[in-house]
C-alpha cells in the first residue's frame, strides 16, 4: 500500500527587502528636467518621474503627470514637445493620444512622457504598475 503523504498549500514565506532608493534629480537627463519643469510651468497635477534603468530596458524615465482637463493635458504635451525642441532640438520619436486628451504619450527614445486627465490615471495607475522602478527626487519649486 502507497503511503500518503501530507501535502499542504502554505509555503514558508520568504520576505524581499527591496531598497527604497531615490535617483537624485540632478543625475537626470537634461531632456528629462525639462520636460518635467515644462508640466510643472503648465500647472500639471501630481508630476512624478520613474527610473526604470534597473528595471526595464525600452527605456530610461517616465515623466508622469496629470492635467484637469483634455485642455490642459494637451497644453502641457505641447509645452514639452515646444520646449525640448527649440532648447534642446529634441523631438518626439511618437506622439500618440493628443486628440482625445485623455492620456497622451510622448516617447523620446530615452524617456516616455504620460500626461493623463484625472480618471485615466487612477485607471492605468503607472505608479503601482512600475512600483520597482526608482523615484526621482523632485525639487521642491515645482
Amino acid at each position: 500500500m502507497e503511503e500518503l503523504q501530507e501535502k499542504t498549500l502554505h509555503r514558508d514565506s520568504v520576505r524581499i527587502e527591496i531598497p527604497n532608493t531615490h535617483t537624485p534629480f540632478e543625475e537626470v537627463d537634461p531632456e528629462v528636467r525639462l520636460a518635467i519643469r515644462c508640466a510643472a510651468e503648465k500647472k500639471a497635477i501630481d508630476i512624478k518621474a520613474l527610473d526604470l534603468r534597473h528595471v526595464a530596458s525600452f527605456t530610461e524615465f517616465f515623466v508622469i503627470a496629470s492635467g484637469a482637463n483634455q485642455r490642459q493635458v494637451q497644453a502641457i504635451a505641447d509645452e514639452i514637445t515646444e520646449q525640448l525642441k527649440k532648447q534642446l532640438n529634441s523631438r518626439a520619436i511618437r506622439v500618440e493620444g493628443y486628440n482625445a486628451g485623455e492620456w497622451v504619450l510622448l516617447d523620446f527614445g530615452d524617456f516616455v512622457v504620460h500626461i493623463f486627465d484625472k480618471d485615466a490615471r487612477e485607471f492605468y495607475d503607472l505608479e503601482r504598475l512600475w512600483r520597482d522602478a526608482q523615484r526621482v527626487e523632485l525639487p521642491s519649486d515645482l
